[in-house]
């Protein structure tokens, strides 16, 4: 009803005038599609240089001595890859990159709620992720991409440039959180209610809120840090009465509820390409949008697992163990409902699909170490070594990268018109997969047999294991290389996609590719979720979108 009221004239009907010129119009655009394909186009230069940082890794690790870098050059090459990686990557792609362009068309918005302060939390981006490698002019953080005090606090110059930077990006998610939140609550079409959104909003919905509140208690301690460092307040240093453990709690309550915000616009994404691809309903809608608010929750009271080690008392450690085992049901029960999804389908194997596919078999690996780290005894065993390093790159890598991709693949004929080579991107995945596999399934066993992480030399006995790993690292990263190059040349040389290649069955699909900046010619009506593939589609008022009609006074 109240949507209803909201698309009679109000602010759901908003929309600016059309961009005129090319600054206005792909520089400072306030149009929700042409930022998400900013943040898409920023990250992945990003990307390419986090990854060029992880293979100066590897090349560092082929050898036991080392060779490659010096230890303090090394310290900094795997502090800068860890944050590009988390925050100058995953995140504004998953969140200003296909949040951006996807949402507002499948609610059957015309823009976000406040398009001007969208661009702003866009243009706080790339400067950001500038500051942050321009701290390698003078000295770049080398404590890690948790950067633990008091090794952060004698860090060199650049580890305050790196407090500036992720302090930056995390005013631009603060802002793209509520921008998203408040779109999503008072610009659905008219009978889109929340249980009729597709399943990327409800990720969507339930992420912007971790990203408003999480990402709070990060920047204070930034701006904690960056003061002590040049002021000398002392919040951390436990010579000056501060404490060290204050920043880790800080850091943590933002962290863990940041894994969060870098796979649940994964789980949205795949809740997308399973049914379309399996051509059959998506199994257990509500529970998987519900189990999506489970982990939310729950991914907030989870933060000191991460500090077992840190002299916690053992009455505390209980509870938060148990508290993170219980994040595996509802996790789990998405899995199933993917799983039941696919059952019986009549499955196209699309390079969207492989991946997605991929990604289940991945994530699911590094959910179930997950739980085994949950596991005081084990975590007491495993914590500082590799075998944590392979946990969260099967969540990081094998989960949300492997979820962008599918993304790319499957959004990408919506963004451009155009399909990418299904040839170059089956290949892509193929090597992705393998390279991903054998690059970090042996980090299990060196963790467990004891190697440490981070360190630029280590036990000759590890050397074969690693070298292994660097080995499959490289075909990983010619797996990436590949679908970048499919990227670039199907702009141009790609067949043309028409307005639904997929034969999905969400709004976005029902509209001209690339869509116009007003979005639809008239604000649909909707009266059903959008997966029941033996329906017709459960939209009214989609007639003139495929059609040469002028668009109608009240789009422009």
């Amino acid at each position: 009803m109240a949507v209803a009221a909201v698309h009679a004239g109000g602010i759901a009907d908003h929309i600016h005038p059309e961009p005129q010129g090319f600054v206005r119009k792909y520089l400072f655009s306030i149009d929700h599609k042409i930022i998400g394909i900013q943040y898409l186009i920023t990250a992945g230069v990003f990307l390419v240089l986090g990854g060029l940082l992880a293979e100066l890794i590897r090349v560092q690790l082929m050898n036991a001595n080392g060779g490659f870098m010096t230890p303090d050059t090394y310290n900094e090459v795997y502090s800068v890859h860890g944050s590009t990686m988390v925050w100058l990557v995953i995140i504004p792609m998953l969140t200003g990159g296909f949040g951006n362009f996807v949402f507002p068309l499948q609610i059957g918005a015309r823009d976000v709620a406040f398009p001007w302060l969208n661009m702003l939390s866009f243009w706080l981006f790339p400067p950001a992720g500038l500051m942050l490698y321009g701290s390698f002019l003078m000295g770049a953080p080398a404590a890690g991409w948790t950067e633990y005090p008091p090794m952060s606090l004698q860090g060199q110059a650049g580890t305050s440039m790196w407090c500036a930077a992720i302090f930056l990006v995390g005013v631009s998610s603060t802002l793209t959180g509520i921008n998203f939140l408040v779109t999503l609550l008072k610009m659905r079409a008219p009978g889109m209610t929340y249980t009729r959104m597709p399943l990327f909003c409800w990720a969507q919905f339930v992420t912007a809120p971790l990203l408003m509140i999480a990402t709070t208690a990060l920047g204070a301690a930034l701006a904690a840090l960056f003061i002590e460092r040049q002021f000398g307040v002392p919040f951390f240093d436990p010579t000056k009465g501060g404490s060290p453990l204050l920043w880790q709690h800080m850091f943590w309550f933002y962290s863990h509820p940041a894994v969060y915000i870098m796979i649940l616009p994964v789980f949205g994404i795949v809740s997308e390409v399973f049914p379309t691809f399996a051509r059959k309903p998506i199994f257990g809608y509500k529970m998987i949008a519900f189990s999506s608010c489970s982990i939310a929750i729950l991914g907030f009271m989870v933060w000191a697992h991460h500090m077992f080690t840190s002299g916690m008392a053992p009455f505390l450690q209980l509870p938060f163990m148990v508290l993170t085992m219980l994040i595996a049901i509802p996790t789990g029960i998405k899995i199933f409902s993917w799983v039941a999804t696919l059952w019986g389908g009549k499955i196209h194997f699309s390079t969207a699909m492989l991946f997605a596919i991929g990604f289940i078999a991945t994530f699911t690996l590094g959910g179930i170490t997950g739980v085994f780290l949950a596991a005081v005894p084990f975590d007491l065993h495993a914590h500082g070594t590799y075998f944590i390093v392979a946990h969260l790159h099967y969540v990081l890598v094998g989960g949300s990268l492997m979820g962008i991709f599918s993304g790319i693949y499957f959004w990408y004929p919506k963004m451009t018109g155009r399909l990418m080579s299904e040839k170059l991107g089956k290949w892509s995945f193929w090597l992705f997969f393998i390279g991903f596999n054998g690059t970090f399934l042996p980090m299990h066993n060196m963790g467990l047999l004891g190697m440490p992480r981070r360190v630029a030399e280590y036990d000759p006995q590890f050397q074969t294991l690693n070298r292994i790993a660097s080995s499959f690292s490289f075909v990983m990263t010619i797996a990436i290389l590949l679908t970048i190059i499919n990227v670039l040349y199907s702009i141009k040389k790609g067949k043309r996609a028409g307005h639904n290649p997929w034969n999905a069955r969400t709004l976005e699909w029902q509209i001209p590719s690339p869509p116009h900046y007003y979005n639809f010619k008239h604000i649909p009506s909707v009266f059903a979720n959008p997966y029941d593939f033996n329906e017709p589609l459960p939209y009214r008022g989609l007639e003139e979108e495929l059609t040469d009609s002028p668009a109608p006074m009240g789009a422009h």
